[in-house]
This record gives structure tokens, sequence and C-alpha cells, in this order.
């Protein structure tokens, strides 16, 4: 690994260790191995780099949020069987000790404090927002339109977002796949019967 690489494995253990705001331009130097001078060469600051870090720990664990996909198991896309089994797996990833997530709700908390990684991040939720379309809705994420990005990618990045919040701040009370998906079912049945 060169340094660059060293660099983003340090923060990201940095990150997991002690968050954001903690986290020092030393810490990250003495945690990789190399020295001061290379954060700003590879990265530009410390901030960005952490944004990049947290960014590839995000995308590490996306992995972990597709439902099962063989012939006799999964669920058809679209539907509130697969609504439920994607959101089930997130909150999986939640409920494992030492979340990342909490990382997630100090950016929103410190993001004045922070801007070089804000800005970093809001750039990289528009792609969060096309890459969880095909989790729930099938097809590939680099064949998403761009509208749908702005509407279904949205909510499903407001409903992240707000899961999120409500795990790190009281698991016991946070919502389940089932309750969310109940919710679900009951807005699509009273909007059916309004239409109707």
């Amino acid at each position: 690994m060169g340094h660059r690489e060293d660099l983003l494995e340090g923060a990201r253990r940095c990150l997991l260790e002690k968050g954001f705001v903690r986290t020092t331009a030393r810490d990250i130097v003495k945690e990789s191995g190399t020295n001061l001078a290379s954060i700003g060469y590879h990265y530009g600051s410390k901030d960005k780099l952490l944004a990049e870090a947290y960014v590839s720990l995000v995308e590490e664990l996306s992995d972990d949020f597709a439902p099962a996909v063989g012939p006799a198991e999964g669920s058809e896309p679209g539907s509130l069987d697969r609504f439920q089994d994607v959101w089930s797996n997130i909150i999986g990833t939640m409920q494992r000790p030492g979340s990342l997530w909490r990382l997630s709700v100090e950016i929103v908390a410190m993001g004045d404090q922070l801007p070089a990684v804000r800005d970093h991040l809001a750039l990289a939720q528009r792609e969060a927002a096309r890459g969880i379309i095909p989790l729930f809705l099938g097809g590939r994420e680099e064949d998403v339109p761009e509208e749908d990005v702005d509407s279904v990618g949205k909510f499903y990045n407001t409903l992240m977002t707000g899961l999120i919040t409500q795990w790190v701040f009281d698991p016991a009370t946070a919502p389940t796949a089932d309750q969310l998906t109940e919710g679900l079912r009951r807005v699509i049945g009273a909007s059916a019967e309004a239409a109707g």
C-alpha cells in the first residue's frame, strides 16, 4: 500500500475509535505510519480525508443492505416484502456493537464545525440516493434516472437519516423493519382509499 491508502485506512480506524471531532491529523499519522505532509498532499486536508474515509466505511457496510436473491429466497423488487427485507438488513447494521452510524449523527450535529466534511458528504448523498434505489426496486444503479434520484432516492435517504438518528438516540424505541413496513402499508391503503 502507498501513503494514500495507508492514510485512508488509518483515518477509517480513527473515525471508528474517536469520531470526526476528536480525531486529529497526528492521530491519523500515528495510525497510518505516514507523515503530516502526506495528508495535505494526497487529500488536501484532514477533514477531506476523514470524509473520504467515512464514505468508504459506508460503502463497505452497504453490501450488507441487499436482500437475499436466491431462487427460493428474497422478495420481488418493489414489493412490501422487499421493503421489509432491505430495512431489516439496514437495521441489522445499526444494531451491531460500535455501529458507524453514530458518525452520521455526529456530522449532522457538528456539521457547521466541520464544513469540509459536511460538503463532501453532501455530494456523496446524491450518489447514495442513486445507489439505494436498486436495493428496493431492482435494476442497476447506473440505469437509475435522475428524476428517480430526486424523488425516490431522496425519500429512501430521508427514511435512512431518520432511522439512523432514532437508532443512535434510543435503540429501545427505534422502529423495526416490521413497523416501517406496516406504516407504509397503511399509508398506501389510506392513499388508495382516498383515491377510490
